[in-house]
């Protein structure tokens, strides 16, 4: 019979899984996205919805969790900032400025950051198989990136774009890494306050839009991926996200973003009707393989 430590173990890897299929799944949802809604809106439109569906599911704890969370009220919006309205923000920004092909690879430096951020501000110690595992996952990043041609590494020229995606892998870190000193309340409670301030904040971005006369109304395909964006990225998988962080801490929980970008290459296959190559099973072998050297170095 499987210990308590072990069940718990069991259940934050698929929680932080199921969390890194939702955000690979955002890729594609991200692709139908072009041209039928604008990128600020959607932004906003995704928090306004996973407000919404909190304050259904959730408005109990948030109830008993609000006064907890009003005493560090500017805290949590610091991390709704960076991590939700920031990171997304830039992301759409800069898919209009970089290619796929950079994002992929920079986005593997979300660990990294992690790692570095764990170490200079909580003093978490980094075994010699944890930072394994973290170039391991990294390198399957990398070969996911390039459609494992890696002479093409070479031609890799850094633009506004890239610089832009970087900024965002970098808030998402911050916010991981803030997420261990979270107020002691839900999950649930928490990230409904999250997803409010991050709407709150996300508004002028969209108001800027529509100033400068980007902004149009949705399509039919647009709402729709409003509300597949809503419930699977913006919902299921921020919650499971910040109780994978609250049960693993932010370093192990932090590896398994790299599996975003193999998830995403699957739901490309399978939506998209892109080609599966052999790089795809080698990058899921080396993402997978240094999550488990993460795991180990945490234990030994």
């Amino acid at each position: 019979m499987a210990s308590p430590q072990t069940k718990v173990l069991v259940k934050s890897y698929c929680l932080l899984t199921f969390t890194a299929l939702c955000w690979g799944a955002n890729t594609t949802f991200g692709k139908l996205a072009v041209h039928e809604i604008p990128p600020m809106m959607l932004v906003s439109m995704r928090w306004l919805g996973a407000l919404m569906l909190m304050l259904v599911f959730a408005r109990s704890h948030l109830v008993r969790d609000w006064p907890a969370i009003r005493e560090r009220l500017f805290f949590v919006s610091c991390l709704a900032t960076m991590g939700f309205t920031g990171f997304n923000v830039l992301f759409y920004k800069a898919a209009y400025l970089t290619t796929a092909l950079n994002i992929g690879i920079i986005q593997g430096s979300i660990p990294v950051f992690v790692l570095v951020a764990s170490f200079y501000l909580y003093r978490i110690h980094v075994s010699p198989l944890q930072l394994g595992g973290v170039i391991t996952t990294l390198a399957g990043v990398v070969i996911v990136a390039f459609k494992g041609d890696l002479s093409q590494i070479g031609d890799l020229v850094l633009n506004h774009g890239d610089l832009l995606i970087l900024a965002a892998c970098f808030l998402y870190a911050a916010y991981t890494t803030g997420l261990r000193k979270r107020p002691d309340v839900s999950s649930l409670g928490l990230f409904t306050v999250l997803a409010g301030v991050a709407f709150i904040v996300s508004l002028p971005f969209s108001m800027v839009e529509y100033a400068v006369g980007q902004a149009y109304w949705p399509s039919t395909q647009g709402w729709v991926v409003v509300g597949l964006i809503t419930f699977f990225p913006s919902f299921l998988a921020q919650i499971f996200f910040i109780q994978g962080v609250e049960a693993l801490g932010p370093n192990r929980a932090g590896v398994f973003i790299n599996l975003v970008p193999v998830f995403a290459a699957i739901f490309a296959v399978v939506i998209l009707g892109e080609p599966f190559e052999m790089f795809h099973g080698v990058a899921l072998a080396l993402v997978l393989g240094g999550i488990w050297l993460s795991e180990y170095g945490k234990q030994a």
